[in-house]
């Protein structure tokens, strides 16, 4: 499948939103470049606002834009966009209800030579505790069209991972998304993986593999949508399988794999195995080399995969 760097997929959605749309709007803090939207800026100079080194503001002129009409996409990486600007965010734009759609970039182990102060592993925990907000994680360039179109259709405010470096489609152009609606990419019986963005997807694919060489059915979900979550087919699929394996590159605690054990601890208690970060912070290295360090690979998932099942055999 044809290979497109995110952040440029990104830049062109909004162009095209923007076309047929006049309160599309782009609020960076001074990133531009880094986010890929300087192309957005010489199409639509009125409309691109860059706020410089100050990501409180950033959600602030955001809102006030909002508040005005206008549909603004703000984004900084990750870090800035859940740690720094959360209060601004929960208060100005989410408790205010209005209609800010705030964009985090380079999640969890892809801010890679960054390290750790710039490598968001708990921003969807923050970002779950806001009431009625919309929480996205695209995993190709296919899915961040189609997710950013619809974060930019519904009335409320959207916070979205966005992995920025150049990934393989996993999706056929034109494949239709749904917020709040995960997205089987594989059926299985044995087990069901479900997992979130750009890194763990395609893990969770491979993992499938190594488990169907050992005679084993995986289902894969990519549940692009972290909240509100697809507890529907969550629950059919634990129904189906009767065992889970989440995968996030973010900490398990308060991530995907805390979203489902939660609805499920509730509805129909399932066995369940994390692969994610655990209690750790990130560092200095090389996206190969954190995932391997981090066990963010198809391997650690088809390992808990096969404990599961196993357990549950016995």
């Amino acid at each position: 499948m044809e290979t497109k760097e995110m952040r440029a997929v990104y830049c062109d959605t909004l162009i095209e939103l923007a076309q047929s749309d006049e309160r599309i709007m782009v609020v960076e803090a001074d990133l531009m470049r880094a986010t890929g939207t300087m192309k957005f800026k010489e199409a639509y100079p009125e409309r691109a606002v860059d706020v410089g080194v100050a990501e409180a503001n950033l959600v602030g002129v955001s809102s006030g834009l909002s508040a005005g009409g206008k549909i603004p996409f703000a984004a900084t990486f990750g870090c800035f966009a859940s740690r720094r600007a959360f209060d601004q965010f929960f208060l100005s734009a989410n408790y205010a209800k209005l209609n800010v759609k705030l964009v985090g970039t380079d999640p969890g182990i892809s801010a890679a030579f960054n390290g750790g102060t710039h490598m968001p592993f708990e921003d969807i925990g923050l970002m779950r505790m806001i009431p009625g907000l919309t929480i996205v994680e695209p995993s190709d360039p296919v899915s961040l069209k189609a997710l950013t179109k619809a974060a930019a259709q519904i009335e409320g405010c959207v916070y979205m991972r966005l992995h920025r470096k150049a990934v393989a489609a996993l999706y056929e152009e034109g494949e239709s998304f749904t917020l709040g609606k995960g997205k089987v990419l594989a059926d299985g019986s044995d087990v069901t993986i479900i997992a979130l963005g750009a890194i763990l997807v395609p893990e969770a694919l491979k993992a499938r593999q190594l488990l169907t060489q050992q005679g084993y059915e995986a289902a894969v979900i990519d549940m692009h949508t972290v909240k509100p979550l697809d507890e529907e087919l969550i629950l059919s699929y634990a129904r189906k399988t009767g065992c889970i394996v989440t995968a996030e590159n973010h900490q398990t605690a308060g991530g995907l794999g805390s979203a489902v054990a939660n609805f499920l601890s509730q509805t129909h208690p399932t066995p369940m195995a994390m692969v994610g970060i655990h209690d750790e912070f990130g560092q200095v290295g090389t996206q190969a080399w954190l995932a391997q360090h981090y066990r963010l690979t198809a391997e650690e998932i088809s390992r808990k995969a096969l404990a599961l099942i196993k357990g549950r055999k016995e």
